[in-house]
């Protein structure tokens, strides 16, 4: 039996301990349970006791009075501190360019030193000053009516703020200075506006005004400033004569718009537009020479002839446009596409650029003897001997076979220059015309020429070389 005790006694002991915790337990959670119901029943009773307390009180007359006042002297203080919190929470914005209205005669008098726009400072709660803001309904006037020539401190004065915040206007005043105006009479001139919008195929004729001259009014110093009134004729997209009315504009001697009225404030004008056009042959301009002994056979254009656009002026002194070749580049037949050289005053070719079939050939020399010397430029009408009375020369022409064989002297074209020359013996240089439209080169044994120059008009005239040279 003691044995059996033995074996059981661990197993036992841990039951023990188990149930006198869970007893420990228990007898604490009824411990808590009495203290929160003690203290239940305190506050209950404290309660009770305020809440008759406060009725005997509140309703008992004979305290009636000092309940109200006392109501009265918290609703009091409740009151002035929720406006003094509020209104110290104000909020202040800046309204910057806001332009200036001024009350004057404008007809009468020209006005200056009165700045065109000014900042506002706006103050008060933060949704009226958001408001005034947006609505956008005030102004910031100037008011100058009833005031005669002078210089006067003026006050900028705003309008049409709201009532609800306070406006500070920077700056708050102006020096303005008040002219009388006077009426002059100026001659139009005129002004193309928007020429990158007009076809450069097309050429505008010289406006015709309806009146070349108009009024213009303004303080004296400020008419002694103006230099032209200009009519801008807007030309964008014009394709044909057309007629508009044109802005005036005054300008001083730099070019700088000035301010004045300018009766009428139009003019109207009529524009002849025109597009004056030429077909001209494609040459080439060799610049260089080709390698190897070569030189060019033929050239086939896919387009041998452009039109030109520009006045007819420059029209009339051209037959040809150029197709600039750097010759060292070619070693063989070739093909390539290339730009049309712009001569001075076209203003657009078509097309612009053209296909170039190059076909070369072995080069051959020739000399053409007995070729004329003529003269340029000879304005002063003098007289021109030669030593030993020569009177031609020898040139050396440069091609392919065929092409050589096709060059007689009547093609080429041998001169000196007569511009700077003055009477007396001297030396000048001889220069052959190329023919660009040939692809054969020319070249000068003899490059220079001893002639003597002599006035008519003092000595007697001696022989000419080539009386029918070009003068």
């Amino acid at each position: 039996m003691k044995n059996n005790d033995l074996k059981r006694g661990p197993q036992s002991a841990d039951s023990e301990s188990k149930l006198e915790l869970a007893n420990k337990i228990a007898r604490q959670s009824r411990k808590v349970a009495r203290t929160y119901a003690t203290i239940e029943d305190a506050l209950f009773r404290v309660v009770r006791w305020l809440s008759s307390w406060i009725d005997r009180i509140l309703f008992n007359p004979k305290y009636g009075k000092i309940v109200s006042l006392a109501l009265a002297v918290l609703l009091y203080l409740t009151v002035n501190f929720t406006n003094t919190t509020f209104s110290t929470l104000q909020y202040a914005d800046v309204v910057d360019s806001v332009p200036v209205t001024v009350n004057y005669n404008s007809d009468m008098f020209e006005i200056s030193g009165l700045p065109e726009e000014v900042s506002v400072t706006v103050l008060g709660d933060m949704s009226d000053v958001q408001m005034t803001k947006t609505q956008r309904s005030y102004s910031v006037v100037a008011d100058l009516s009833g005031l005669t020539e002078g210089t006067y401190q003026v006050r900028l004065q705003p309008r049409d703020f709201s009532e609800r915040v306070s406006v500070t206007v920077e700056p708050s005043s102006a020096m303005v200075t008040i002219k009388k105006k006077v009426t002059s009479q100026f001659d139009i001139s005129y002004d193309f506006i928007n020429t990158d919008k007009l076809d450069t195929i097309y050429i505008l004729g010289e406006p015709v005004f309806e009146t070349t001259k108009v009024n213009v009014r303004a303080a004296s110093d400020t008419l002694d400033s103006i230099a032209f009134v200009k009519a801008l004729i807007d030309v964008s997209g014009k394709t044909a004569d057309f007629e508009q009315e044109a802005i005036l504009v005054a300008y001083d001697q730099t070019g700088n718009p000035v301010e004045a009225d300018i009766i009428p404030s139009t003019v109207s004008v009529s524009v002849g537009v025109s597009s004056p056009s030429k077909d001209v042959p494609v040459a080439v301009e060799l610049q260089g020479e080709i390698p190897n002994n070569m030189a060019i056979e033929e050239i086939i254009f896919d387009h041998s002839s452009v039109k030109i656009y520009a006045q007819q002026s420059v029209l009339d002194t051209l037959d040809r446009v150029l197709v600039q070749l750097d010759a060292t580049t070619l070693t063989g037949d070739t093909k390539l596409y290339q730009t049309i050289t712009m001569p001075t005053g076209v203003r657009q070719i078509s097309p612009a650029r053209v296909n170039m079939d190059i076909r070369l050939g072995e080069g051959v020399s020739r000399t053409i003897e007995d070729v004329p010397i003529n003269y340029m430029n000879n304005t002063n009408r003098y007289s021109v001997t030669t030593q030993n009375d020569q009177t031609t020369v020898d040139v050396t022409v440069f091609g392919t076979q065929n092409n050589v064989d096709q060059i007689t002297a009547d093609d080429l074209y041998v001169y000196f220059d007569m511009r700077d020359l003055q009477p007396g013996t001297q030396e000048v240089t001889l220069q052959i015309e190329q023919n660009s439209s040939s692809y054969v080169r020319y070249s000068l044994p003899q490059t220079s020429l001893t002639i003597n120059v002599t006035d008519p008009n003092n000595t007697s005239s001696g022989e000419q070389v080539q009386q029918g040279g070009e003068e």
